[in-house]
């Protein structure tokens, strides 16, 4: 019988102490949260993998169907606040006025100001979840879209650029429910452009 191999996903630290607007106490929460999804990513996993060892992988099996479904919302939950963590920084340069990233907004939207309110306005909707730019790595376009519960609304085979959680845990003890404008106000205020510009895929390839 074939040795069925499961990854186990050990979580990321970041050294983001110092963030403009965004507290480190909120950082610790937040770090603590994401571990969380990698935790439950690594048992849904093992679980899933018993499943299959026992030859009980079937769509009539409530468990296996809830374990699948589930997976679903702790991978993109590990994985979108890698994004997040990942494309902010304490050492923040400034909004780019030039360079790949930049012209490729400009590209799709007009402008980097538009592509950047418009962005901005896709965080700012009621509900919770993720704005996310999407490049097409096809044609190289930038896209907004709203991405609710990890899992709802990614683009299949689009890369994630610009990657911005706006669920409450995110803000909520630096700002009031209705101040989330003054957080992704402090979200571009850190955000690693050259992270996100490393994203960035050559069209075709």
């Amino acid at each position: 019988m074939a040795t069925l191999v499961t990854e186990s996903y050990t979580p990321k630290k970041w050294d983001l102490a110092g963030l403009q607007g965004i507290s480190d106490n909120t950082l610790q929460v937040h770090f603590g949260l994401y571990e969380g999804y990698v935790k439950n990513t690594n048992l849904l996993n093992e679980q899933l993998q018993e499943k299959i060892k026992a030859g009980q992988t079937t769509g009539a099996d409530p468990h296996f169907a809830e374990l699948t479904r589930r997976l679903g919302f702790e991978y993109n939950g590990m994985v979108l606040h890698e994004y997040y963590f990942d494309n902010m920084t304490a050492n923040a340069a400034g909004t780019p006025t030039s360079g790949k990233l930049h012209d490729a907004l400009a590209a799709s939207f007009g402008d980097f100001d538009t592509w950047k309110k418009d962005f901005a306005g896709v965080g700012g909707m009621r509900g919770v979840g993720w704005a996310i730019a999407f490049q097409d790595p096809k044609s190289g376009r930038i896209s907004n879209h709203w991405i609710t519960l990890h899992e709802d609304g990614n683009v299949a085979g689009y890369k994630p650029i610009v990657v911005m959680d706006v669920w409450e845990h995110a803000f909520l003890l630096d700002y009031k429910p209705a101040e989330r404008s003054k957080y992704i106000e402090s979200f571009f205020a850190n955000v690693n452009w050259q992270a996100a510009e490393s994203r960035l895929v050559t069209p075709g390839t």
